[in-house]
């Protein structure tokens, strides 16, 4: 994307009153986010839903210094995104009318599997959710499922954490910048999520953790997923909001029940009440609701007993099974295989459907 292009967005994004959908028509309308700063008044008027005051807003040069300042920023730190037309923008989030125009990200994510699935909750779980969560997550990991929480208190870990024991993807969406962390008492599991899947956010790099973040980063954790499971939530509660959300998308909602006096399972209780949410008992729930095929799945041990390898592709299999995903460089030196060599190889396994590249020079088995 050309700097014009993503410094426009940038400054689109941080436009009062300018929201994703209105946002949208504009590029519409106009043709690109840089053409609307260079289109007349008079021309702007003319769209619908846009008035005097978001147009003044538009022309407002303090949102420009503030793109410029974040752009420097994506340019010295790598940060990589993803913008809302691009073939790397996750389906099912574009298939949601406000769905960020812009977001950014970190670590390994591949949002090319189709299994994914957002799980939400309370923050002050009880041992029933934690009990009940992980043992989800282990049943449901050998259909390699993508994880999707917010990185919060309670439930919202404990599917992280459960996601990277199984070996699964799992990816965490932060109602702040990738230079915050909230909770902070959560910055030691940064590193490991970064190797196991990433984080994402709409918000620039320096934003604070805002109450109604919250609820906009709730709008993504519903959309790009194609269910969203409750665990435990009080009567009240973001994980309801989101439930709300999702079901807005005619997305699939679960939750999990539980006693009627228990405080806990009341918002649970209550959306399966309500139609809002199939009763979720067991992985098998999930698996047919979702129509989730085990006979499609594969493992390692699958793949190198009904694909003929070489003993050089072989060593490499055994290490990626070892390390789960690792850099070309790594691999090389690890393997002692020289990197012009090793690009050769690596791509014989990719046609063979044995080994997938990721973003960064990153590879992981199929």
């Amino acid at each position: 994307m050309k700097e014009e292009e993503i410094l426009a967005l940038l400054r689109l994004q941080k436009t009062p009153s300018i929201g994703d959908i209105l946002a949208k028509k504009l590029i519409a309308t106009v043709g690109s986010a840089a053409d609307i700063f260079k289109e007349k008044n008079y021309i702007l008027q003319k769209i619908n839903g846009i008035g005097s005051y978001a147009i003044q807003n538009l022309l407002d040069d303090s949102n420009q210094q503030l793109a410029e300042k974040e752009f420097q920023y994506i340019k010295k730190h790598k940060i990589e995104y993803s913008y809302f037309l691009d073939k790397d923008y996750p389906l099912n989030l574009q298939h949601c009318i406000d769905a960020p125009i812009l977001f950014f990200k970190d670590g390994t994510i591949d949002f090319s599997n189709e299994k994914i699935i957002s799980i939400v909750g309370t923050r002050t779980m009880t041992n029933y959710g934690s009990s009940f969560c992980e043992k989800l997550i282990d049943e449901l990991a050998v259909y390699n499922p993508i994880i999707v929480s917010g990185f919060a208190y309670g439930v919202d870990i404990c599917a992280h954490k459960a996601a990277m024991k199984n070996n699964l993807q799992t990816i965490a969406v932060l109602a702040h910048g990738l230079e915050q962390i909230y909770p902070k008492v959560h910055k030691k599991y940064i590193h490991k999520v970064n190797q196991h899947g990433g984080f994402i956010t709409e918000f620039f790099h320096n934003e604070a953790p805002q109450r109604e973040n919250f609820l906009r980063r709730n709008r993504i954790v519903a959309g790009i997923s194609k269910a969203t499971i409750v665990i435990e939530s009080a009567s009240k509660g973001g994980s309801l909001v989101t439930a709300d959300i999702a079901n807005s998308y005619d997305r699939d909602v679960f939750a999990v029940p539980g006693r009627i006096n228990d405080r806990m399972s009341e918002g649970c209780n209550d959306l399966i009440y309500r139609n809002k949410a199939h009763l979720l008992q067991s992985s098998e729930d999930i698996v047919k609701m979702l129509n989730w095929d085990i006979s499609k799945t594969t493992n390692p041990e699958q793949t190198r007993l009904f694909v003929e390898l070489t003993d050089v592709e072989q060593k490499i299999v055994d290490f990626l099974q070892q390390k789960e995903h690792q850099l070309l460089d790594v691999i090389a030196l690890e393997t002692h295989i020289p990197v012009y060599q090793l690009a050769t190889i690596l791509l014989q396994l990719e046609l063979k459907n044995v080994v997938k590249p990721l973003p960064g020079k990153m590879f992981k088995l199929s």
